[in-house]
């Protein structure tokens, strides 16, 4: 019997399963798909989600193949924000096809000793006391299961976890194409009376297209994108089709918003699409997906491995859940923004842009949001203030940075005095100004602060 069986391997899947042989769990990932789609829906990589790839230590390889965007868009409005300003070592959004990034992830994975079954369609779950029964192209026991299976997640159906929200009441679309003409700069946006429309340079010479217009504001499925209708609405919106050919992926997506109500049942677990969906503003799916892995993953297998308490797993839902939920309440603002084109939306677009150019703590704050940088899980009560924040990439007096030292998914002791031996890296170089106090803390396998004192003989707890 596996100790865990992930069911999905997009991204989500494949991240959560590498975190989990960190972990010590034995762990199978079940895809339906024979072959890894070569569509990438997913395009953005974001600052916090390429700090957990350098925790451990790939993030160069995804570096070294995407394209690197020094701002980001709120609602695809004119002015960007600055992503510079960010306290982070990838101030920048890295602009990489979905498809790439499966590829690097099960590479990552497979070198961990993640087995990967393809052309597994999973049906259904039987959920018993001690384990639970997976059933499809084959029958599979496993302690725990967890759904990366995405929006339409068979595990969620199967465990009976509701899933609440709304369905599509606009739709928006996308098409890869090939330019003759290309705008000048990696990102171009125009947005008007007759939509809204963002043009993004992708590796490999194509660039994508990705907006929505007043016609895609419907409850109906408005039919599949051809390249005329896709050229035909750019040019109403920016007058010109930058010479676009030979598309290699054209589709639509829709406003659906909803998130599931429990994120674990038993042992069963969900996370990723299976978890909530939206209208994909800002590119943060598969970046909230990684996230929710990134902290599924060492929890899950501590416990799997009996080295901590079930219990531990129901910290899981009580940290994502409320990510998820102030997710959703950002992608529903961004979306009312792009899929209204009345002068009235347009006015408060225009004064809203003017705010990020003009107002630079405005415009970090979005930042610091769209990033996930300002992710904070609930500290327990009487808790030094920086637990639960994230830790930032602290440097020690040898030169090396925490960032390093989790590359092996523990959690890490951190001392900050002059004479304090805790890690053998020494003590912080520099601390950052709200670290000033700290005499030490224990750092979590997910980056974030489990523990943190100001006092100068304080044991880590157990």
């Amino acid at each position: 019997m596996e100790q865990v069986v992930v069911v999905g391997g997009g991204p989500v899947g494949l991240w959560l399963a590498a975190e989990l042989r960190l972990g010590g769990a034995s762990v199978t990932v079940l895809e339906a798909r024979e072959e890894r789609d070569p569509h990438s829906k997913a395009l953005t990589i974001h600052p916090r989600t390429l700090e957990v790839l350098a925790c451990r230590g790939i993030v160069d390889r995804f570096l070294a193949l995407g394209v690197r965007i020094p701002s980001g868009h709120f609602a695809g409005l004119d002015d960007r924000m600055d992503f510079g300003v960010l306290d982070t070592p990838y101030p920048f959004t890295l602009a990489l096809p979905q498809a790439r990034t499966e590829e690097l992830l099960e590479e990552h994975a497979l070198s961990l000793g993640v087995k990967v079954l393809r052309g597994e369609r999973v049906e259904g779950l039987v959920p018993r006391d001690d384990h639970v029964t997976v059933r499809g192209s084959s029958v599979v026991d496993a302690a725990y299961v967890v759904g990366c299976d995405g929006a339409r997640s068979t595990v969620r159906s199967s465990a009976g976890i509701d899933f609440p929200g709304t369905d599509a009441t606009s739709w928006g679309w996308l098409g890869d194409v090939v330019l003759d003409d290309p705008p000048p700069q990696p990102v171009l946006s125009v947005t008007g009376a007759e939509g809204g429309v963002m043009v993004v340079a992708l590796p490999g010479g194509v660039h994508r297209f990705v907006g929505s217009d007043p016609t895609g504001n419907r409850t109906t499925w408005p039919g599949e994108l051809t390249l005329e209708e896709l050229r035909a609405t750019v040019v109403r919106v920016t007058g010109r089709d930058f010479g676009m050919r030979d598309p290699r992926w054209l589709s639509r997506f829709g406003n659906t918003t909803r998130q599931a109500a429990q994120y674990r049942k038993g042992r069963v677990l969900l996370a990723g699409d299976a978890a909530h969906v939206h209208f994909p503003t800002g590119g943060v799916g598969l970046n909230a997906g990684v996230q929710d892995a990134a902290n599924l993953g060492w929890k899950l297998a501590a416990v799997a491995t009996d080295r901590a308490p079930d219990s531990l797993l129901d910290t899981y839902h009580a940290e994502r859940h409320p990510v998820g939920e102030d997710l959703l309440r950002a992608t529903r603002a961004q979306t009312a923004l792009m899929t209204s084109y009345t002068p009235e939306t347009l006015a408060l677009r225009s004064m809203l842009s003017e705010f990020i150019a003009d107002l630079p703590a405005f415009s970090r704050t979005l930042a610091n949001r769209l990033s996930a940088l300002d992710v904070t899980y609930p500290p327990p009560a009487n808790a030094h203030p920086l637990t639960g924040h994230r830790a930032p990439n602290l440097r020690f007096t040898n030169g090396t940075g925490l960032f390093d030292l989790l590359r092996p998914a523990r959690h890490v002791h951190v001392g900050v005095g002059e004479t304090d031996d805790a890690v053998p890296a020494g003590p912080l170089l520099n601390p950052p100004a709200e670290w000033a106090g700290v005499t030490s803390a224990l750092i979590r396998p997910d980056g974030h602060v489990a523990w943190a004192t100001e006092e100068a003989d304080s044991l880590v707890p157990q």
